[in-house]
């Protein structure tokens, strides 16, 4: 017991979290995502522009966006207008809406790609029967941030899924369509997630006269 006592500790595990600023990540603004967009685009890269834009559209969690199967989005040989995925955090269902670029970008990768229903749409560089993991995913977004001047450490996967959720909440102040769009159960998660205060409520509230 004594030598177990006087016994030297073992190294110290590095906190998953060094060098990282923790707490919610903001969503992107609109000019970063054209610009991240046009970047891909013109790069060429079809695959990071199909995930990039149906991260954007879809509102899903990371582990949600590589865990999209080929027929998910495009069953029929064509990408959907709207899709249906069920979510692994909660197990429910939620729906999407998919915006004509989006749809042009997941076609253009899917005919290069020759990917089939039965697929995953993302799969992993050393296996493609396995999707891409969702570490690999938050390195894609790391560098599609920074290839813009924003700071990877400040942007996330959530900034993804944030940044249309946001920009609908802003513009039509319908806090129960976006809970819907998000997959959230209770209406108060979407607050928590959409960091809505009291002068954010009553800004909207004082564009209505009864």
């Amino acid at each position: 017991m004594q030598d177990q006592a006087n016994a030297a500790p073992g190294p110290k595990r590095m906190p998953w979290n060094k060098g990282k600023l923790t707490g919610a990540k903001p969503p992107l603004r609109p000019k970063h995502v054209w610009t991240i967009r046009t970047k891909l685009q013109i790069e060429g890269r079809a695959r990071d522009l199909a995930m990039f834009n149906l991260a954007i559209d879809s509102k899903l969690r990371g582990c949600d966006v590589v865990a999209i199967r080929v027929e998910d989005v495009a069953g029929g040989g064509y990408t959907a207008d709207r899709a249906t995925v069920r979510q692994r955090k909660t197990g429910r269902p939620v729906r999407f809406e998919l915006s004509e670029q989006t749809r042009q970008a997941v076609d253009d990768y899917l005919r290069v790609t020759g990917k089939r229903p039965g697929e995953f749409l993302f799969p992993g560089r050393r296996r493609p029967d396995r999707s891409m993991t969702t570490r690999q995913y938050a390195r894609l977004v790391s560098e599609w941030i920074g290839s813009v001047g924003l700071d990877p450490r400040l942007f996330g996967t959530h900034s993804l899924r944030r940044t249309k959720a946001t920009l609908i909440y802003r513009r039509t102040g319908n806090l129960r369509a976006v809970q819907l769009l998000l997959g959230h159960t209770k209406i108060e998660s979407t607050v928590r997630y959409l960091g809505i205060e009291v002068d954010d409520a009553l800004a909207i509230a004082e564009q209505v006269d009864v």
